[in-house]
């Protein structure tokens, strides 16, 4: 993981404010595997090879009051192999995180301003587990229904399948006529 201070930060236990008032910045490569909920989401044919590039800025901004406001930047990146809901077949759909968060004090005042705001707010304590941010970000960047924009292989006939003849009347029977039958 590189950082651009001399301090250690822990992005288990992100102690925002002080990464704030350092201004500074992780990032770092992690294996897809690393984050469970979104390895969960991955198609049969990854082999474990995927990675997400990621990058935390931190920095304090002017707000009203005097008190500077605590904001962080997370940039992510990813190609995540999934299955193509259409043919079935494997996908590599690119996943993009870039968010800001602001942190506020406590759950309930950042649970109370999060509603009026345009920004995601957050708080600082108890501490945030970066990682789990990432994830919950990544998580949220992926589609319904992921798909090749055009899948690679014709797709079979669904009529074929299901046992029905391609010479099928082209003109459905009329609903009324078994009523009309049983009229004679």
């Amino acid at each position: 993981m590189k950082t651009n201070s001399d301090k250690t930060w822990n992005p288990r236990r992100l102690d925002v404010r002080a990464f704030a008032e350092a201004g500074a910045t992780l990032q770092a490569d992690l294996p897809l595997t690393a984050l469970m909920r979104l390895s969960a989401e991955r198609g049969p044919d990854d082999g474990g090879t995927s990675v997400i590039f990621w990058q935390a800025h931190g920095e304090l901004r002017p707000a009203a009051g005097g008190t500077p406001a605590v904001w962080m930047h997370l940039q992510a990146s990813a190609a995540v192999p999934m299955s193509c809901q259409r043919c079935l077949g494997s996908v590599s759909i690119p996943l993009d995180v870039d968010r800001w968060f602001r942190f506020v004090a406590d759950e309930a005042t950042a649970e109370a301003e999060d509603d009026d705001s345009e920004e995601d707010v957050l708080a600082l304590e108890p501490r945030p587990d970066l990682l789990d941010l990432l994830e919950d970000e990544l998580l949220m960047a992926v589609p319904l229904v992921p798909m090749h924009d055009a899948c690679p292989a014709p797709l079979p006939a669904v009529a074929n399948n299901l046992g029905v003849s391609p010479e099928a009347p082209s003109t459905p029977p009329h609903p009324f006529a078994a009523l009309a039958r049983l009229r004679k």
